[in-house]
Formats: C-alpha cells, structure tokens, sequence
C-alpha cells in the first residue's frame, strides 16, 4: 500500500523563488518511491491520485513525471500507468558525451577529467580485481588484449575490444553500480575520443598495455596491475596534450 503522507515541500514558494513547481513534485514523487521502498517496475499511483497526495495541479504532476521519465527513474507506459524506472545511467552518458562535444574548444577538458576518473577507480579496485579474478575471466582478458594488439599491428581500431576488456576487468567484483558506470565513461570516451585522433604508434601502446594489464591481473600482482593500468591511460593523456597544443 503506497504511503500517502505527503513529502516535506522544498525550497520555494507560490511566487516562483527557488526550485520551480515541477521541481518540486519530482522531488516529492522521488521521495514517495523512497518511502514506500518501490523498485523498478512497480507501479506507481495514477496522475489524479498523485495530485491529492501531493497537493499538486494535473499540469504540475504531468510535467514532474515527463523530467523523471527523461531521466528513467520513472517509465510511462501509455494505456498502462506510470511505473518506477530502471535507473540506468543511459541519460548520464547523454550528458557527458553532449558537455563533451560542446567542451572540444575548451582543450577536451570533459575527456581529460574522464580519463582521471577512470584511472583513479581502476587503479583503486585493482586489488578487489585480483582477489576476485577467476581462470575463466584471466583468461578472456589476455586473449581480448592479445586480439587488440593484433589488430593494432595491423592498423586498425579496437574499440569492441576495448570495452569488452574493461567490463571484463570489473565483472568479477559483484558490484553492479561499478560496472554501469564503467560502461557509461568508456561509452562517453568511445563518443569523443575519434575527435582527437591517434598519434603514430599509439593504437599499439594502448593495446601492449592492455596486455601488461592482463598479464598483471593472471599474475596477482597488485602493484603491477595499478602500474599497467597508469600506463594504458598515458597514450590518450598525450594525444589531448598534443591536441592542446595544437589549439
């Protein structure tokens, strides 16, 4: 039974001061999944039973639910009624990769500050990484980087590979928020990176050093792994340099 108390108001008022009147029932709608502890799929109350908990116009409900579903929390299936949203973080990596685009004159700032992310939460689940490594997962890690290297030998890109190894890295960890996230900035990298370019040799160096990584991790070998991980990070922190430079 969904709990009908309606949510503290937040900041704002009839005169338009703070938040918008939108913003406000996203926030109280929020706050109604949070105390009735829904999940996603479950369904939520009609737009008309919204409005007396809430204490909240039809078009004040109807806005607040078209934000919410623009950012999955919720999902409004026509002729069904409105359910509690996955949570993907799909609008997220819209945002980034879209601030990334707009940010190109600003010297790739966006991709510079993803990259630090990546390294620095790589580089800190890397004994998480070890200890939960399995033959099977060692095992499709080094043939996947041995793939990349082969292709970058031979001069062409291995983006597939590229995410399938990361995702692989982290997969064993149980950690399903890790995980999305991982596939969020790799994807928010994928869109930006081609704008950069590749400097001569670096298909190569990414890809020897997604084989050190693999070799580290098969090895157990925690500070190899955080020192291989630094590395494979160094050929795309030059190429935003050099794009630096060029600018």
């Amino acid at each position: 039974m969904v709990n009908s108390e309606p949510g503290p108001l937040w900041s704002g008022d009839a005169h338009g001061r703070g938040n918008s009147r939108r913003e406000q029932v996203a926030d109280q709608i929020k706050q109604l999944i949070i105390r009735n502890r829904m999940r996603p799929g479950d369904l939520l109350p009609t737009e008309g039973e919204l409005c007396d908990v809430l204490h909240a116009s039809r078009s004040s409900v109807r806005e607040a639910v078209k934000m919410l579903n623009a950012l999955d929390i919720v999902e409004v299936r026509h002729g069904h009624g409105t359910y509690v949203g996955g949570m993907s973080l799909g609008p997220l990596v819209e945002s980034l990769t879209f601030r990334g685009f707009l940010s190109r004159d600003d010297d790739h700032r966006v991709m510079s500050e993803l990259v630090d992310v990546r390294d620095t939460l790589e580089q800190g689940f890397a004994e998480s990484i070890v200890e939960a490594l399995t033959d099977e997962q060692g095992e499709r890690l080094a043939t996947t980087a041995d793939k990349m290297l082969t292709r970058a030998r031979a001069g062409q890109e291995f983006i597939d590979l590229d995410r399938d190894f990361h995702l692989a890295l982290m997969q064993e960890l149980g950690n399903q928020l890790l995980l999305q996230l991982t596939g969020a900035f790799w994807e928010v990298h994928a869109a930006a990176a081609p704008t950069l370019g590749h400097a001569a040799g670096q298909l190569e160096e990414t890809a020897i050093a997604h084989v050190r990584i693999a070799e580290a991790v098969r090895a157990k070998d925690v500070p190899a792994v955080r020192e291989a991980i630094a590395a494979h990070y160094v050929p795309i922190r030059s190429t935003i340099a050099q794009f630096h430079r060029r600018a």
